[in-house]
């Protein structure tokens, strides 16, 4: 296949890329700096959007990217960047795929779209949620609108555990310095996915030509959030000895905190498993240990 990936050198991104070449896989990089190899296309979703003729040729285009939610406090500033970094480039990309005919579609999206679920297992089949997040991963979705005539899936991606960066990049010091431990009662659940599997998962599905629309891409066994805290101290062979009660993660984060660590989210991968994706790291040990090698 003729691929076509934007935002190819963040974390999921520059795996995807190498995974897709080294299948034999034809890929060309969206980059919005100057070009700097073969098979790089400038684009920028602000000014010019994706040059006429781009992607003639190409087989399917996979959108990803957008300003990391966790990479500062929430100010009325940053919550519109996360905004425009993830809205403006979904729907320009779409309006490219809809101009050259690509015939595939895959967008970032995020489990965000539910909200806090409580006890209760979210589907794809569950509504949207409340609150900031859910509200912008629904205008995500919304902006895929334009690629009429394309299969378009979105790619509801859970918190995604790697040897390197991502979460695990963030907490696993932390938790080396003893500093790590359940935030609020630890009874919220997490959902979660393997880079490994995410990467697996987004290729399964540039050729499940019968899945459209949105897919969770989360591992099939939530857990929850203390349980995550006490596997991830084990892993880097420390104790989890700083529970930190909800107000005071409250009043450092502030709207950060409720929406990705005190929320709960139990999302389970109910297209993927209908369809038969077999994940290589269904449960959290699997996956902590995979980012261990």
């Amino acid at each position: 296949m003729r691929i076509a990936v934007a935002g190819s050198h963040g974390l999921i991104g520059s795996t995807l890329v190498e995974s897709l070449t080294g299948s034999g896989h034809e890929v060309l990089r969206l980059v919005r700096g100057p070009v700097t190899g073969d098979r790089q296309i400038r684009w920028d979703p602000e000014t010019f959007g994706v040059p006429p003729g781009a992607l003639d040729g190409v087989d399917a285009v996979v959108g990803l990217g957008g300003v990391g939610l966790g990479s500062r406090r929430w100010s009325g500033w940053f919550k519109q960047q996360l905004r425009d970094s993830r809205v403006t480039p979904t729907g320009v990309l779409a309006e490219a795929v809809q101009q050259a005919g690509v015939p595939v579609f895959l967008s970032a999206s995020a489990t965000d779209f539910y909200g806090d679920t409580g006890e209760e297992a979210a589907t794809e089949a569950t509504p949207v949620g409340v609150g900031f997040l859910a509200a912008l991963t629904a205008d995500w979705e919304a902006a895929t609108a334009p690629a009429v005539g394309a299969r378009v899936v979105h790619l509801r991606t859970a918190p995604v555990l790697s040897r390197s960066g991502g979460l695990l990049g963030r907490l696993r010091p932390l938790y080396r310095l003893g500093l790590g431990g359940r935030i609020g009662d630890g009874n919220q659940y997490f959902s979660w996915i393997s880079l490994s599997d995410e990467v697996r998962a987004i290729t399964y599905l540039l050729d499940a030509a019968e899945i459209a629309g949105p897919v969770n891409l989360a591992a099939p066994h939530a857990v929850r959030y203390g349980d995550f805290s006490e596997k991830l101290a084990r892993l880097v062979r420390r104790r989890a000895m700083l529970p930190v009660p909800a107000r005071l993660a409250q009043a450092v984060g502030g709207e950060l905190v409720d929406d990705l660590i005190l929320t709960s989210s139990r999302v389970e991968p109910a297209v993927l498993t209908e369809h038969g994706f077999g994940f290589a790291h269904p449960t959290l040990s699997a996956a902590l240990e995979y980012t261990r090698a």
